[in-house]
């Protein structure tokens, strides 16, 4: 009897890929052929003999013999990879594939020599950090803006505001139109898809509609015809239609304007649940500087967690990217069911794979993150201790006790993740810097500020000399 056994060599493979070389010694092909023949002659179903009772040559010889090494083949692959996975202490993230196929295998396969072929899978990677302390971000600085308040309550005044008719004077801003209008584009005459309506209210204020729009209905008398010229966007939603320039041919035929209720301890208790218009400020500004804390928080680890992925080393396997990319069509799907879309008729073969390739980025992103914290969790023996684990399960239970149907093991799990993640960035923000900078807004304003500035200063030398000339003429 041989002593030849099994040889399994593993090599690792570009984007966390590992290719598992086996060699099969000619024994355990043969014992595995005739295993079959045996699993044959016991499950087969042949005319004028009884089941089992099969004899071996009329297997042979009314299955073939390439069949039965089908079977055989398929076996011996099945019963060696379980046994790889066991001895090499493989977890694979995917079914292992046959570099080569399977019908070359099979020519290759006999009971009397060695049989060599290699699988291959993708694995866990390996998550590395460069470095994890004294990296610098820079953050965007979110503050609480008072006129937000102002802003919230004149929302609710619109909401609730009365609508009155107006009848002796033309649109203004601010108003309501009702209006139909169709839409051409105006180098070639064609009707715009979806540019057209029998009657649509329209809010008179600048952004509501394309550039030209309002501008156009503004100054127009009830039952007024005319024709305005309007450009898209380039941005535009529609790429047919954008930076295109069109006319629209419009009617006023309905305009309103709101009497907007007095801002006292009535409208108040009629826009929320405070009493006061005292009460109604300070409820909504101390949301306003919670929302812009949570905000700005969110930011701080937003921005220290992309420099930390930045010092990440690690090969993402295909697989991972895969599934990454189905939750997020998942997520998509979800979002559209729960606003009342129908899933099934919307997510078309041709949406489906055009989301699947526009998501790539942001599920590799995903992934780049997640294994930038574990890499941290793993450099720096970040751990969640039992005790604070189990104290904020007990709260967590106690606000879902009215909750049923919970799976225990994995709201656990969700638990420690996120208290995980917390002591995660708690340690990146005593071990990091994080500077501050103005929102691109302020930016903005700088900018503007700084040019008016420079219109108000005086002129320049020259331009004096310039005028001292003319004058001596």
């Amino acid at each position: 009897m041989s002593n030849s056994k099994l040889k399994i060599k593993t090599k690792p493979l570009p984007k966390s890929r590992l290719a598992i070389e086996f060699e099969v010694p000619s024994e355990q092909c043969k014992k595995s052929f005739d295993d079959a023949v045996s699993t044959l002659c016991k499950s087969a179903d042949l005319p004028g003999f009884r089941k089992g009772k099969i004899p071996k040559a009329v297997i042979l010889q009314q299955l073939g013999s390439k069949r039965i090494q089908a079977s055989a083949l398929e076996k011996l692959l099945e019963k060696i990879w379980k046994q790889a996975l066991k001895e090499e202490s493989i977890s694979p993230l995917s079914d292992p594939e046959l570099s080569g196929g399977f019908d070359a295998l099979l020519d290759n396969f006999s009971t009397d020599k060695t049989l060599t072929f290699t699988l291959e899978t993708d694995v866990p990677p390996t998550p590395s950090l460069k470095t994890t302390k004294g990296l610098t971000a820079e953050v965007e600085v979110i503050k609480f803006e008072k006129n937000k308040v102002d802003e919230l309550i004149e929302q609710s005044r619109k909401q609730l505001a009365t609508l009155l008719p107006v009848e002796k004077r033309p649109a203004a801003n601010g108003d309501i139109a009702v209006v139909s209008f169709k839409g051409k584009l105006a180098d070639d005459n064609t009707e715009i898809e979806g540019g057209s309506s029998e009657s649509m209210d329209i809010e008179l204020e600048k952004g509501q509609m394309i550039p030209g729009f309002i501008e156009g209905i503004c100054g127009m008398k009830i039952n007024e015809e005319k024709t305005i010229d309007c450009e898209f966007p380039k941005d535009y939603h529609d790429e047919k239609t954008r930076g295109k320039k069109a006319k629209f041919a419009i009617k006023l035929k309905d305009l309103k304007t709101r009497e907007l209720p007095e801002l006292n301890d009535e409208f108040a208790k009629q826009a929320s649940d405070k009493e006061t218009m005292s009460e109604l400020r300070q409820d909504l500004t101390n949301r306003l500087k919670e929302d812009a804390e949570k905000r700005q928080q969110k930011n701080r680890q937003e921005s220290l967690l992309k420099v930390l992925v930045d010092q990440l080393d690690v090969e993402l396997p295909k697989t991972l990217i895969d599934q990454e990319v189905r939750n997020l069509i998942e997520q998509t799907a979800r979002t559209f069911a729960q606003q009342g879309m129908d899933v099934k008729s919307t997510f078309t073969s041709e949406l489906v794979n055009s989301l699947m390739e526009s998501s790539r980025p942001e599920a590799e992103e995903n992934l780049r993150k997640n294994f930038a914290l574990q890499a941290l969790a793993k450099e720096e023996n970040i751990e969640v201790d039992e005790k604070t684990l189990e104290t904020k399960l007990k709260e967590v239970k106690k606000e879902l006790s009215n909750e049923k149907n919970i799976d225990h093991k994995k709201l656990r799990q969700a638990v420690l993740d996120d208290l995980l993640q917390d002591k995660l960035f708690d340690w990146l923000e005593e071990n990091n810097e994080v500077v501050e900078k103005p929102s691109e807004k302020k930016r903005n304003n700088n900018k503007e500020k700084s040019a008016k500035s420079k219109k108000r200063e005086p002129k320049s030398p020259k331009t004096n000399l310039k005028t001292d000339k003319s004058s001596k003429k």
